[in-house]
């Protein structure tokens, strides 16, 4: 599978990158929302200045109250919200969990495999052999023929993850990615992690509270709209 070129500051691509230099970079990025009806609604400042950044083949946390926004840094960074200010910086093929799956409740899990390769343009051995990794690692291949409609919220998660896992990214975004996981599934979560981190993926996981800390090669914690390292 190609490698996605890099994107700079100014959305130029570049092929090239230090295995050392991280692979994600988000520095002083700002983001407000306007409350109340236009005129008389103000603006609310969400994120003022947050910067982090993940390198190859490190597992790091981002941790905060509810409504710290977390969840908003994750979609600039994947770019579903725009940022008013500051710079998001990504090498390589991203992939990305969000909190709530957005799934089609009419289509199979086979199906959601199925679109999900095309629109990662994987071949049809690199689509199978993927789809038979993560089927077996999250042990739902039961549940291929089932409509979404039809599965568990836990079963329901495994596909988000899945699906987000399917093309194996160079970069993974994780906003509180086992919400619904049985016990086994999350220990698996964590082994699963693992394994892709020794493989050199960069990995951010989103959560309000982080109980494997020592997992971790670094938490940032988001308060008043900046990103504390620890």
């Amino acid at each position: 599978m190609n490698r996605a070129p890099t994107l700079n500051a100014a959305g130029v691509g570049s092929s090239t990158r230090s295995e050392t230099a991280p692979i994600l970079r988000v520095s002083e990025v700002t983001k407000s929302f306007r409350h109340g009806l236009w005129p008389f609604g103000a603006r609310v400042a969400v994120l003022q200045g947050a910067s982090l950044e993940v390198g190859p083949g490190e597992l790091v946390g981002l941790v905060g109250e509810n409504g710290s926004g977390k969840s908003t840094l994750m979609q600039i960074i994947v770019g579903l919200l725009k940022r008013d200010g500051g710079t998001v910086e990504l090498d390589g093929a991203l992939g990305y969990c969000p909190q709530l799956p957005e799934l089609w409740d009419k289509l199979t899990v086979a199906e959601h495999l199925q679109m999900f390769a095309a629109a990662y343009r994987l071949d049809d051995a690199t689509a199978k052999a993927s789809t038979d990794r993560l089927l077996e690692e999250l042990g739902f291949a039961r549940y291929l023929d089932y409509r979404v409609e039809a599965l568990s919220g836990g079963t329901r998660q495994k596909l988000n993850l899945a699906l987000a896992l399917l093309h194996e990214p160079q970069v993974l975004l994780l906003d509180e990615p086992y919400a619904g996981f049985d016990w086994e599934t999350y220990l698996r979560f964590w082994e699963m992690s693992a394994a892709r981190r020794a493989d050199g993926m960069a990995i951010l996981i989103v959560s309000h509270l982080l109980g494997e800390r020592e997992r971790l090669d670094r938490i940032y914690t988001l308060k008043d709209g900046r990103c504390i390292s620890s």
